[in-house]
């Protein structure tokens, strides 16, 4: 029972960064869709998800960021 509870938790935290990640990639396509598509193009076609992985990380600091100016 011990390894379901663990299992279940586990799945949450995976669908929870996966939602945090989705989210983020939507912001950007809304927010600025030259840059993004230009990072994602790179990502394909070059293999260098770093700028990808960089803007992805910048939106999310910006948001939790914004979250606790409110906290």
């Amino acid at each position: 029972m011990a390894f379901g509870r663990w299992s279940l938790s586990l799945v949450a935290v995976v669908g929870i960064i996966a939602t945090i990640v989705a989210a983020a990639v939507i912001w950007l396509l809304f927010t600025d869709p030259v840059s993004t598509s230009d990072v994602v193009h790179k990502a394909v076609a070059q293999g260098d998800v770093a700028p990808l992985l960089q803007a992805l990380g910048s939106v999310i600091t910006g948001a939790l960021r914004g979250l606790f100016k409110y906290l």
